[in-house]
C-alpha cells in the first residue's frame, strides 16, 4: 500500500524537524492539524539541503547536492521516490503547483558551496530570496490551501517574514558562519571590527521587514495565524536579545531564547490571539 509508505515518508520528515529545530517544531504544532503534515514535508526537504551545504564538509558536498537535486526532479516526474523526504515533498509540490519555488531555493543552496562573501546588495537579496523568501512562499501556499488570489495578496508580506527570519539567523549564527564556514552574508560589513552602528543598521533593516510582515500575518487564515504569529514573536524576542548585546558578544557567542522564555512567548501570544489584541 503506497499510502503506508507515504505516511512513513512524512513521519521521516516530521522526525527530522523535531531533531533539528525544537522552535520550528513547536511552531508547527500550533498550526491547524490540517496543514501540519505539509509543513513538515517542506521543512524536511529544506533541512536536508541545508545540511548538505552546511555540515557535510567531510564529503563531496557538490556531488551530494547535485544528486539530491536530480533525485528531487526524478521524484517530481515519477510522483514517487524511495527517499522518504523527497517522496513526502514531491507530493506537496504537486498538490500546490509550486515547482517554480524549488529552483531558486536550490540555487541559493549551491551558492553556499561556492560563495563565501556577498559584496553587493543585489547578491545578498538574491541569496535571501532563494534561501528564505521562497520557503515562506511555500508555506504560504499551504496556509491559503492553494488559493492563488489570497497567495498573491499575502505574497509580499510572506517574503518579508522569510527575510526577517533569515537575517535574524545570520546575526545569531554570525560566529559559526564566519569562523567555521567562512561566510559573510551582510554586504559592506567588516566582521573583524563589527561596530554598534553596523549592528543597528542590520537590526533596523530586520525591524522594517517585520513591520511589513506583520500586516500579512493579521490576514492569514485561522488555521495558520496563531502558529505564524508565535514564530514571529519568538524571532522578535531573539532579535531583542541580540540588540542588547555588544557587537563583540555577538561575534563570540550564539544568542538563544531559553525553553522557559519560549513557553512564555507561546502563552502570551495565545492570550493576545484569543483576545484579538494582535489585530
Amino acid at each position: 500500500m503506497k499510502s503506508l509508505f507515504d505516511k512513513s515518508s512524512l513521519d521521516c520528515s516530521k522526525k527530522i524537524t523535531k531533531n533539528y529545530s525544537t522552535s520550528f517544531s513547536l511552531a508547527i504544532k500550533l498550526l491547524s492539524s490540517k496543514i501540519q503534515s505539509d509543513i513538515y514535508a517542506i521543512y524536511g526537504f529544506v533541512r536536508c539541503a541545508d545540511e548538505i551545504v552546511d555540515t557535510f564538509s567531510d564529503f563531496d558536498q557538490e556531488l551530494l547536492l547535485t544528486e539530491f537535486e536530480l533525485e528531487f526532479h526524478k521524484a517530481f516526474d515519477r510522483k514517487i521516490s524511495l527517499n522518504p523526504v523527497l517522496n513526502a515533498f514531491q507530493e506537496v509540490v504537486h498538490r500546490y503547483e509550486m515547482l517554480d519555488l524549488v529552483t531558486p531555493f536550490l540555487k541559493s543552496m549551491r551558492m553556499d558551496l561556492n560563495k563565501k562573501e556577498y559584496l553587493t546588495l543585489e547578491e545578498y537579496e538574491e541569496y535571501i530570496f532563494g534561501s528564505a523568501d521562497v520557503v515562506g512562499l511555500m508555506c504560504l501556499m499551504v496556509f491559503v490551501n492553494g488559493d492563488r488570489n489570497r497567495y498573491e495578496e499575502l505574497k509580499a508580506s510572506a517574503m518579508k517574514l522569510g527575510s526577517a527570519f533569515q537575517k535574524v539567523n545570520f546575526l545569531r549564527d554570525i560566529k559559526h558562519d564566519y569562523e567555521t564556514l567562512g561566510r559573510v552574508y551582510f554586504p559592506n560589513v567588516n566582521l573583524i571590527s563589527l561596530t554598534e552602528e553596523d549592528k543597528q543598521k542590520i537590526i533596523q533593516e530586520i525591524e522594517n521587514d517585520f513591520e511589513l510582515a506583520f500586516e500579512g500575518i493579521k490576514k492569514l487564515p485561522k488555521e495558520a495565524k496563531f502558529g505564524v504569529y508565535t514564530a514571529y514573536k519568538y524571532y522578535i524576542s531573539l532579535l531583542s536579545k541580540i540588540e542588547k548585546k555588544q557587537p563583540q558578544a555577538i561575534l563570540n557567542e550564539r544568542i538563544r531564547v531559553n525553553d522557559l522564555s519560549k513557553l512564555f512567548i507561546i502563552g502570551k501570544s495565545y492570550v493576545k490571539y484569543q483576545l484579538n489584541f494582535m489585530l
